[in-house]
Protein backbone atom coordinates (compact mmCIF):
# COMPACT_ATOMS: atom_id res chain seq x y z
CA UNK A 1 0.00 0.00 0.00
CA UNK A 2 1.47 3.53 -0.74
CA UNK A 3 1.99 6.15 1.65
CA UNK A 4 -0.34 9.09 1.97
CA UNK A 5 0.88 12.75 3.46
CA UNK A 6 -0.82 12.04 6.61
CA UNK A 7 0.71 8.39 7.14
CA UNK A 8 4.14 9.67 6.62
CA UNK A 9 3.61 12.74 8.97
CA UNK A 10 2.03 10.26 11.67
CA UNK A 11 5.42 8.12 11.13
CA UNK A 12 7.77 11.21 11.72
CA UNK A 13 5.97 12.78 14.52
CA UNK A 14 6.00 8.68 16.16
CA UNK A 15 9.57 8.71 15.65
CA UNK A 16 10.32 11.64 16.87
CA UNK A 17 8.30 11.55 20.21
CA UNK A 18 10.70 7.93 20.65
CA UNK A 19 13.48 9.99 20.26
CA UNK A 20 12.45 12.33 22.61
CA UNK A 21 11.35 9.44 25.29
CA UNK A 22 14.44 7.75 24.75
CA UNK A 23 16.39 10.71 25.89
CA UNK A 24 14.41 11.20 28.60
CA UNK A 25 14.42 7.82 30.03
CA UNK A 26 18.85 8.42 29.40
CA UNK A 27 18.60 11.61 31.93
CA UNK A 28 17.00 9.49 35.20
CA UNK A 29 20.46 7.40 34.97
CA UNK A 30 22.27 10.41 35.34
CA UNK A 31 23.20 11.66 38.90
CA UNK A 32 22.16 15.11 40.62
CA UNK A 33 22.95 14.66 44.04
CA UNK A 34 20.06 12.68 44.94
CA UNK A 35 19.54 9.15 45.30
CA UNK A 36 17.51 7.47 42.82
CA UNK A 37 17.10 3.90 42.08
CA UNK A 38 16.72 4.75 38.33
CA UNK A 39 21.07 5.37 38.18
CA UNK A 40 21.23 1.67 38.26
CA UNK A 41 19.30 1.42 35.21
CA UNK A 42 21.98 0.72 32.87
CA UNK A 43 24.29 -1.45 35.54
CA UNK A 44 24.81 -4.57 33.83
CA UNK A 45 26.02 -7.46 36.65
CA UNK A 46 27.65 -10.93 35.06
CA UNK A 47 25.73 -12.84 36.15
CA UNK A 48 26.85 -16.93 35.52
CA UNK A 49 29.15 -15.66 32.55
CA UNK A 50 26.11 -13.48 30.99
CA UNK A 51 25.28 -9.91 31.44
CA UNK A 52 22.31 -9.33 33.29
CA UNK A 53 20.27 -6.30 34.79
CA UNK A 54 20.96 -5.11 38.34
CA UNK A 55 17.34 -4.66 38.35
CA UNK A 56 17.00 -8.66 37.71
CA UNK A 57 18.58 -9.74 40.34
CA UNK A 58 17.90 -7.13 43.05
CA UNK A 59 15.53 -4.88 44.90
CA UNK A 60 16.86 -2.01 44.80
CA UNK A 61 15.07 1.04 46.98
CA UNK A 62 15.93 4.47 48.27
CA UNK A 63 15.67 4.26 52.33
CA UNK A 64 17.53 7.89 52.78
CA UNK A 65 17.56 10.57 50.53
CA UNK A 66 21.33 10.09 50.11
CA UNK A 67 21.54 6.56 50.32
CA UNK A 68 20.38 3.18 47.33
CA UNK A 69 19.54 -0.24 48.86
CA UNK A 70 20.43 -3.18 46.90
CA UNK A 71 19.06 -6.69 48.12
CA UNK A 72 19.95 -9.17 46.19
CA UNK A 73 17.24 -12.35 46.04
CA UNK A 74 20.68 -14.38 45.80
CA UNK A 75 23.26 -13.64 48.59
CA UNK A 76 25.72 -14.95 46.32
CA UNK A 77 25.71 -11.97 44.17
CA UNK A 78 26.50 -9.76 46.00
CA UNK A 79 30.43 -9.98 44.98
CA UNK A 80 29.18 -9.38 41.43
CA UNK A 81 26.65 -6.91 41.90
CA UNK A 82 29.37 -5.03 43.81
CA UNK A 83 31.91 -5.39 40.71
CA UNK A 84 29.15 -4.03 38.22
CA UNK A 85 28.84 -1.06 40.41
CA UNK A 86 32.77 -0.57 40.76
CA UNK A 87 33.29 -0.99 36.89
CA UNK A 88 30.35 1.59 35.71
CA UNK A 89 30.79 5.14 34.89
CA UNK A 90 29.29 5.87 38.20
CA UNK A 91 32.08 6.65 40.38
CA UNK A 92 30.06 5.32 43.27
CA UNK A 93 31.76 2.76 45.60
CA UNK A 94 29.33 0.19 47.56
CA UNK A 95 29.41 -0.91 51.01
CA UNK A 96 28.57 -4.54 51.37
CA UNK A 97 27.44 -5.70 54.82
CA UNK A 98 27.27 -9.48 53.45
CA UNK A 99 23.14 -9.02 53.10
CA UNK A 100 22.78 -5.87 50.96
CA UNK A 101 24.76 -3.53 49.17
CA UNK A 102 24.34 0.10 50.02
CA UNK A 103 25.91 2.69 47.90
CA UNK A 104 26.00 6.65 49.54
CA UNK A 105 25.75 9.22 47.35
CA UNK A 106 28.03 12.19 48.21
CA UNK A 107 26.96 15.69 47.41
CA UNK A 108 28.20 16.23 43.86
CA UNK A 109 31.64 18.26 43.45
CA UNK A 110 31.53 21.49 40.88
CA UNK A 111 34.21 19.98 38.26
CA UNK A 112 31.34 16.70 38.48
CA UNK A 113 28.43 18.64 38.11
CA UNK A 114 30.24 20.63 35.24
CA UNK A 115 30.89 17.29 33.01
CA UNK A 116 27.38 16.17 33.86
CA UNK A 117 25.96 19.27 32.10
CA UNK A 118 28.48 18.43 29.45
CA UNK A 119 27.20 14.64 29.35
CA UNK A 120 23.37 16.16 29.36
CA UNK A 121 24.16 18.81 26.13
CA UNK A 122 26.06 15.74 24.27
CA UNK A 123 22.61 13.16 24.59
CA UNK A 124 20.79 16.41 23.69
CA UNK A 125 22.41 16.95 20.35
CA UNK A 126 22.57 13.03 20.15
CA UNK A 127 18.47 13.18 20.20
CA UNK A 128 18.77 16.23 17.67
CA UNK A 129 20.87 14.20 15.10
CA UNK A 130 17.78 11.61 15.44
CA UNK A 131 15.27 13.91 15.08
CA UNK A 132 17.05 15.20 11.73
CA UNK A 133 17.46 11.66 10.94
CA UNK A 134 13.30 11.21 11.19
CA UNK A 135 13.24 14.50 9.08
CA UNK A 136 15.21 13.17 6.61
CA UNK A 137 13.67 9.68 5.71
CA UNK A 138 9.89 11.61 5.64
CA UNK A 139 11.32 14.01 3.13
CA UNK A 140 12.56 11.12 0.71
CA UNK A 141 8.97 9.57 1.28
CA UNK A 142 6.95 12.89 0.66
CA UNK A 143 9.68 12.99 -2.31
CA UNK A 144 8.79 9.64 -3.56
CA UNK A 145 4.79 10.23 -3.86
CA UNK A 146 5.43 13.12 -5.86
CA UNK A 147 7.50 11.34 -8.18
CA UNK A 148 4.91 8.73 -8.60
CA UNK A 149 2.41 11.16 -9.41
CA UNK A 150 0.63 10.49 -5.91
CA UNK A 151 0.44 14.31 -4.59
CA UNK A 152 1.12 17.28 -6.09
CA UNK A 153 4.04 19.65 -6.13
CA UNK A 154 1.70 22.51 -3.73
CA UNK A 155 1.10 19.23 -1.51
CA UNK A 156 4.43 17.60 -1.21
CA UNK A 157 5.56 21.38 -0.64
CA UNK A 158 2.93 21.67 2.21
CA UNK A 159 3.83 18.48 3.71
CA UNK A 160 7.70 19.51 3.92
CA UNK A 161 6.29 22.40 5.89
CA UNK A 162 4.83 20.59 8.10
CA UNK A 163 7.38 18.34 8.43
CA UNK A 164 10.06 20.92 8.84
CA UNK A 165 7.02 22.47 11.86
CA UNK A 166 7.50 19.24 13.44
CA UNK A 167 10.93 19.31 13.81
CA UNK A 168 11.21 22.24 15.54
CA UNK A 169 8.74 21.75 17.93
CA UNK A 170 10.28 18.53 18.97
CA UNK A 171 13.96 20.30 18.96
CA UNK A 172 12.35 22.67 21.56
CA UNK A 173 11.59 19.61 23.65
CA UNK A 174 14.70 17.88 23.44
CA UNK A 175 16.26 21.23 24.12
CA UNK A 176 13.80 21.97 27.25
CA UNK A 177 14.72 18.40 28.50
CA UNK A 178 18.08 19.44 28.87
CA UNK A 179 17.82 22.52 30.30
CA UNK A 180 15.39 20.83 33.05
CA UNK A 181 18.54 18.46 33.51
CA UNK A 182 21.32 20.50 33.48
CA UNK A 183 19.56 22.66 35.96
CA UNK A 184 18.62 19.53 38.37
CA UNK A 185 22.74 18.57 38.16
CA UNK A 186 23.63 22.09 38.72
CA UNK A 187 21.16 22.72 41.65
CA UNK A 188 23.59 22.52 45.06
Amino acid sequence: MADSVKQVHSDCEKAMQKSIDAMEVDFQSIRTGRASTHLLDRVMVDYHGSPVSLQQLASVSVPEAQVIMIRPYDPNTLKAIEKAILASDLKLTPNNDGKVVRLNIPPLTQERRKELAKIVSRRVEEAKVGLRTHRREAMERLKKLEDDDLISEDEHKRAQKDIENLVHKFMAKADEAGKRKESEILEI
